[in-house]
Parts: C-alpha cells; sequence; structure tokens
C-alpha cells in the first residue's frame, strides 16, 4: 500500500505541487502539462501482460527505455520543450521510484 502511495503520489501529487508552486501564472495550464506525462504509460499496452505490479516500467517498455530518457533530458535545454521534459522526466521519476521498492520488497 505505501509502494503505491508513493508511485502515485509522485505521477499526480508532485507535478500539481510544481505547477503550483513555480509557475503561479500559468498554474492550471502547467499543471495539466505535467500531468499529461502519464500518457507514455501507453507504452504498457504492447506488454505481455499489459499491467505487472511487480515489473520495473525503466528499461522494459519503449517509452521508458534509456534512449528516451535521455531524449527526455536533452528536452531541458530547449526553452519551448522544457516543461514537456520536466513532465516526462517527473514520470521516469515515479517508476524509478516504484522500481527501488520492487527491489526492496522482494530482498
Amino acid at each position: 500500500m505505501l509502494r503505491f502511495l508513493i508511485h502515485y503520489g509522485i505521477h499526480f501529487l508532485v507535478p500539481i505541487a510544481i505547477g503550483f508552486l513555480f509557475f503561479k501564472e500559468n498554474r492550471f495550464r502547467i499543471s495539466i502539462i505535467l500531468l499529461s506525462a502519464i500518457l507514455i504509460d501507453l507504452d504498457h499496452l504492447i506488454a505481455s501482460p499489459i499491467f505487472d505490479p511487480d515489473r520495473c516500467s525503466i528499461g522494459f517498455h519503449p517509452l521508458h527505455s534509456f534512449w528516451a530518457i535521455g531524449v527526455y533530458f536533452s528536452m531541458l535545454f530547449l526553452k519551448k520543450t522544457r516543461i514537456f521534459g520536466i513532465a516526462l522526466l517527473i514520470h521516469i521519476l515515479a517508476d524509478l521510484t516504484d522500481c527501488y521498492l520492487i527491489g526492496l520488497q522482494f530482498k
């Protein structure tokens, strides 16, 4: 249960907090953009099974691959893509945290 709360807290609460704390003039618009990074989980639809609670997404799904993470990181350096890079890296952070907690669960 704690793993679930941490994982989805990062997915949903962190983007809203960042939007409201750091982007006061466009807080709702930015929060929606940050939350929309959940769409990269569409790559789970090509996996079998689609959902495995004990599978680490990082390195397994195409949009969670290391090359994709590199692209998300590079988005930080261009003003037009920066907010999308932040959104995608928050998503990756949530999944990376989940991978870490999965590892602790099986030790």
